[in-house]
Parts: structure tokens; sequence; C-alpha cells
């Protein structure tokens, strides 16, 4: 066919107004809950703060809410409504972190029912404004906050750390929160989330926090008696913070031509093996951890991963590259919205290929070094581990890829299963030595995962030491009466827990 039109004729224009589920669109971006709180602190460092308060609102054991509250410029009021306007124009600064018009908003929503927003400058009186998912879902309004609220709100944290001038966002019903917080739920849950907290913002905010001039502070509080239970400040985890480099001739600064783009500089680093500081094992996996950490204005929004470049692989795991974007992305580099990754074109895996360091040195070689130095240390780390049973179905992905890192496997055997079934007699578990299955009696379920919803790699404790206890009876094609002696034992020991956790629970009831 030759009637083909490179161009679509149009015959004019029209204004679709969004439907008012576009709101939850907006609140179903996937953030977790940590870079979502990571996004307001974005905001606040955009806006000159120089301490940020997350603060933590209990009422005796529930969770009421969650305030970031910061010293930065402010907002009057046509500055609050265009931060409260979906895909609001802002002038971002060419050092500034937000891009979109849309995390406050989205990150927002996706964790609570409603977000409030109140700021001042020094020459402007408080305002405040309010997104409650459900009036926005109906009629798209933004309420106003009452100005004398407004004003309380904010001298609820004067000089901690609000003077002349500062914001505070407010998220209400918070979903992430436990529903009901007695049996120390909200305790046990606060220690699990603030140190996931604590860790992100301290990774990807690494460079701010090492300055003298900037800080972040987590605190708890209960809202009707004044106590104070928690107040620390975020420290920095420097993800190339090692010691000793892992190679005495790493780092090195190589350059990539991206065609169209310019060279880009990339710091690549060898960490110290078998290091146990936090920038190095508490970054995911030891596969999630290595590859390209991508800057944008000093803040981290990628940390690991080879992007289509390569496969992650156990000897490249001391191999670290720091990249700090362009100022102009190009078409090379793609940042998502929630700044949690960034999205390279074949052109920037094309430019690795061919990236040098001064010395004429190349990447690839550079790669070759971290496999060396990765292999080395094993060398000469000591006694070789015996092989074990691979872990299989049952089993957390998370938790088989630490057994992999840690252990050798034997070959050319079927790894090992764990499945949820009715057992009789009462026992804990049952073992199919030939096919490489334990089976977990159903009726302690409920007891184990403490009334939870189970699945598919639920009850990674148990299971996990299980199969470490296990092993060597798999590996055997009988048991002799000492090894069925202490089986039995540990029949009746987990049995005897399992039932007091079963009578636990009804008591609770």
């Amino acid at each position: 066919m030759t009637d083909w039109r490179f161009d679509v004729p149009t015959t004019g224009s029209k204004i679709l107004v969004p439907d008012a589920r576009s709101w939850e669109a907006l609140s179903s971006q996937g953030y977790d809950f940590e870079v979502a709180v990571a996004d307001l602190v974005d905001n606040s460092v955009d806006a000159g703060a120089r301490d940020v308060v997350i603060h933590f609102l209990r009422d005796g054991d529930r969770l009421v809410s969650l305030l970031v509250v910061d010293d930065g410029w402010g907002m009057d009021e046509e500055g609050l409504d265009v931060a409260m306007t979906v895909g609001g124009r802002q002038d971002y600064g060419a050092k500034a972190l937000g891009m979109f018009g849309t995390g406050l908003k989205s990150a927002s929503l996706s964790q609570a029912d409603s977000v409030t927003v109140v700021s001042k400058t020094r020459r402007t009186r408080p305002v405040g404004r309010r997104w409650a998912m459900e009036r926005a879902k109906s009629d798209h309004r933004c309420d106003i906050v009452d100005p004398g609220y407004a004003q309380t709100l904010l001298d609820r944290y004067y000089d901690r750390p609000i003077t002349w001038q500062g914001t505070v966002v407010r998220w209400d019903g918070v979903k992430d929160f436990p529903r009901h917080g007695g049996g120390g739920q909200t305790d046990r849950y606060l220690n699990r989330i603030i140190a996931r907290l604590g860790l992100h913002l301290g990774l990807h905010l690494h460079r701010f926090l090492a300055r003298e001039d900037f800080n972040i502070t987590i605190a708890v509080e209960d809202v009707r008696t004044g106590t104070v239970y928690l107040d620390f400040g975020v420290q920095p985890v420097d993800p190339f913070g090692y010691p000793v480099s892992g190679d005495p001739t790493y780092p090195r600064r190589f350059t990539a031509p991206i065609a169209g783009q310019g060279d880009v500089a990339l710091r690549a680093h060898i960490w110290t093996p078998r290091s146990n500081l936090d920038g190095y094992k508490a970054i995911g996996s030891v596969l999630e951890r290595q590859g390209f950490y991508f800057y944008r204005n000093d803040r981290l929004v990628q940390a690991g991963g080879w992007n289509k470049f390569r496969q992650a692989e156990q000897h490249l795991s001391l191999a670290r590259v720091a990249i700090d974007l362009p100022p102009n992305l190009g078409d090379a580099f793609r940042l998502t919205v929630k700044k949690s990754g960034v999205e390279t074109s074949p052109d920037f895996a094309s430019s690795l290929e061919q990236a040098q360091d001064a010395d004429g040195t190349s990447f690839l070689e550079y790669l070759a070094a971290a496999q060396d130095a990765y292999r080395e240390a094993r060398r000469r780390s000591g006694p070789t581990r015996e092989p074990v049973i691979p872990p299989g179905k049952g089993i957390p992905p998370e938790i088989r890829q630490v057994i992999k890192e840690e252990l050798p496997f034997r070959e050319y055997e079927d790894p090992v299963e764990i499945r949820w079934q009715k057992l009789e007699g009462g026992e804990f578990f049952d073992l199919d030595r030939e096919n490489h299955v334990i089976r977990l009696n159903s009726m302690y379920r409920t007891a184990i995962l403490g009334g939870r919803r189970g699945g598919l790699n639920d009850a990674p404790m148990i299971k996990s030491l299980l199969y470490l206890m296990l092993q060597q009876v798999f590996q055997k094609a009988h048991s002799g009466p000492r090894e069925k002696d202490t089986l039995q034992l540990w029949q009746s020991i987990l049995v005897a827990a399992a039932r007091s956790e079963l009578d636990r629970l009804v008591e609770d009831d």
C-alpha cells in the first residue's frame, strides 16, 4: 500500500476532565512505606531545610498519625496550592530532587487516607490544605485547613525544628499502621519500620547526611502524655565507605562515551571482601547490592543492579560503580516517578564496552579484577564448608539466596521442599527422604504464624531451622537408632512449643 500517512490528521480538540478514579490510579503507584517517606524528605531538601523530623504519634497502643516536619523556606497560599495540585507546575532548579509534580500526592495517598500540608514563610501567615481520599474521589475538592489550627500545628514544632518558617506534612489513616496495637504489636511494628526507614534514608540521602548542616531525626511521641519513646538522628550509610579497597589499584574513574549524550563518568570500586559494615551487607542480597549506584543531584536513586548490561553473579559481589547522572538525562537515562530506579537505553550498555580509564584499562577489565578479588578472598578465607542439598519451594527466595551465598550445593540433588499438610498422630513434621520433602503439620500453622494468613513461603524462621537440622538426614539412605532418637526428641519439643503457642492464641482471643 502507498497511502501511509506519517502524521495523524486532526480536526480540532476538546478538554476531557479526568475521572474521579484517577485518584485511585495516583494512589496505586506501588510505593513502599520508606520510599514514600523519602519522597517527602526530598521536598524538604528542595525547600532548603537543615533539619527534618519524622514524627510517629501514638495514643497509648494505637498509632494515630505520621508527620514530616522541616525548617525549609515554607510556602505561601499560592505556592501551597501549586504543591497540592496534581502535576502542579513548579520551577524546579537544576539541583532540585523533585521532577514531576506528583510525588507529594501519590506518595502520601498511597500510604494514608488523607494528607494535610501546613506551611508558612517568613513573610506570610500559616496556610494549610488537605486531600482526603474519599472527598477527592467524589469531586476533586481540596480542603482548606482552618488558619487557627495551621498556626497551632506549626507552634507545636516551634524550635524543633521550625522557627520563622517551615512545613508540616501530616498523614492520617496510615494503611501500614497496625489496626490494633495491643499485645506489643505497635512496639514491634515501630522497631521494624523505623529500622527500615532509618536504613533507607541513611543510604539514599547519605551524601546530605554526611554534611554538618543537614539532619534527619526519627521520633515517637504519645499525644496524650507527651512521653517521647524514641528520638534519634539518622546516620549516613555510605555504599562506598569501605576502610580498605579490595584491590589496591581501585577505585578508578572510567569514561563511557554515549552517542548523542557525551561522556559519562563511572567511578568503579571494589569492596573489602567479607565486610560486615552496613554500607556493604545491609543493602539487599549479594546479587542486589552489586552493580550501578546512580545519583541525581547527590541523591541516590538506584542502589545496585546492572541495568541489563549483564547478569548479577556471586563473583561480582564486590563490584560497585558510582554514576552521577548528567543534568540533562537525554535519551540514555530515565528516572522512575518514585525515584527508586533508573532505566537505561541500549546506548548506555554499548558505551560500557568502550569505557576506559586514563591508563587505557577497560571497564570489562575492571569487572575481571573484581571477580579476581572475590576469588582470592574465598581461597584465603579458611576451611571449606560441607556441601548441602539445595533449598527449594516453601523457603523464601531471599533465604535461598543467602544459603547459596554461604554454602556449596551437592551436585545432581533435587532441592529440599517444605509443604504444609495434615499429619496423623499430632506430629510436628514428617519426612519423605526419597523426594526430599519436609511435611509440616497444618494443625500447627496458625500457632506458628501467630494468627496471620499464610502463603507458600510463610514461617521462614522455622522452615530455615528445619532445613538446616535435617540436612544430614536427607543425605543418608536410612536413620540409625541414635538419629531416630534425635528426630523423636525434636518432634516432642516442637510439638510442645506449637501447642503452647496455640494456647496463647486462645487466651489472647
